[in-house]
């Protein structure tokens, strides 16, 4: 058959060279072809009724979770968590209570099951990005403040979706560096931005980022992805996902527990990272060559052989990176429910 489009079906568009037209069938045969017709309409019937009861009794399945390695294996979040509410509606004399009180669900906030996996996806975000120069400091400024209203517009319905209240973090852009609530920016020995949960605001120097990340390659679509990894970390802190991490971290009897810790929720975010770059992929545009160096770049980002094991080996932030970009599903980067090997 010749390629494409297949549409519905219509009349012909030519007539076959042996075509004869049909004999007329008497009234007997029209007759018993109606019985014919009834008979196998019931059987018809009953085999679909059945496999309906039968899809009935099955029991639900359940979601996959989230691993590098594209396989699948059993999660289920907790949809039907234990919740009162705190009043109850008064009513006046004149009005007829109402006979049901529907009550949000209380919101998961912990690490495996948290109410943010059942987000789904990251709308499709109009956000193009044009030629900004990440040596211009102006440029590279506007570029991230840009961009970053993009990730709150991709990310706010999400949430909305589940109940968790969303609101845009701060930023401080400085040419070259300052002092933040969480320290100085950019951190004694280190190029990079941070994210600081105590005043929820994301701090970066444009001449650090440069020095940092201009070496893989000219297109600025290297270093949104890095900003896109901490608004992952804002994602994390208006979920609670951080204040659970948090908690087991201080809980931890040992530094390489703590670093394991610490490795899941880095890795996270650059999932969450992965996510957004993949919404604004159309009208960034993230070409098939764009997006190629992009998954190339993470494979060349991790920990330092000699450094501290708290972000992930490259290996594990390109295996993560490339999971939030080809599967953009919030509980595909469920980094708490995979194996250690995972997050190495």
């Amino acid at each position: 058959m010749p390629p494409g489009p297949y549409g519905p079906y219509g009349p012909p568009r030519y007539t076959p060279p042996n075509w004869r037209p049909p004999k007329r069938k008497s009234g007997a045969g029209v007759l018993i072809g109606a019985l014919v017709g009834v008979l196998a309409f019931g059987f018809v019937a009953l085999v679909v009724v059945g496999a309906l009861l039968k899809a009935a009794r099955r029991p639900e399945p359940v979601s996959p979770i989230a691993l590098p390695t594209f396989t699948h294996g059993s999660y289920q979040p907790s949809h039907q968590p234990s919740h009162r509410p705190s009043h109850r509606p008064s009513h006046r004399p004149s009005e007829k209570p109402t006979t049901a009180h529907t009550v949000a669900p209380a919101l998961n906030r912990s690490l495996k099951n948290n109410t943010v996996y059942r987000a789904g996806g990251l709308p499709k975000t109009n956000c193009p990005a044009g030629a900004a120069s990440i040596y211009d400091h102006a440029q590279f400024k506007a570029l991230i403040l840009r961009t970053g209203n993009c990730m709150g517009r991709a990310w706010a319905p999400a949430l909305a979706r589940v109940g968790i209240q969303w609101y845009a973090p701060g930023y401080v852009i400085a040419p070259r560096k300052g002092r933040g609530a969480c320290g100085d920016y950019p951190p004694a020995g280190s190029n990079v931005p941070y994210y600081c949960p105590s005043n929820s605001t994301i701090y970066a120097s444009t001449s650090a980022l440069a020095r940092e990340y201009g070496s893989l390659g000219a297109w600025n679509g290297i270093v949104i992805s890095m900003m896109a990894h901490e608004y992952g970390h804002h994602i994390q802190s208006l979920s609670g996902i951080s204040d659970s991490w948090w908690e087991r971290t201080t809980d931890a009897t040992s530094r390489s527990a703590r670093m394991a810790l610490s490795r899941r929720h880095e890795l996270q975010a650059t999932c969450f990272g992965g996510m957004f770059m993949r919404a604004v992929s159309a009208s960034y545009p993230i070409t098939p060559a764009r997006r190629d160096t992009l998954l190339w770049a993470y494979g060349h980002l991790g920990d330092p052989p000699q450094g501290p094991r708290d972000h992930g080996n490259t290996r594990s932030n390109a295996a993560w990176f490339r999971q939030g970009y080809t599967r953009p599903l919030a509980y595909q980067c469920n980094t708490w429910a995979v194996g250690p090997a995972s997050v190495s």
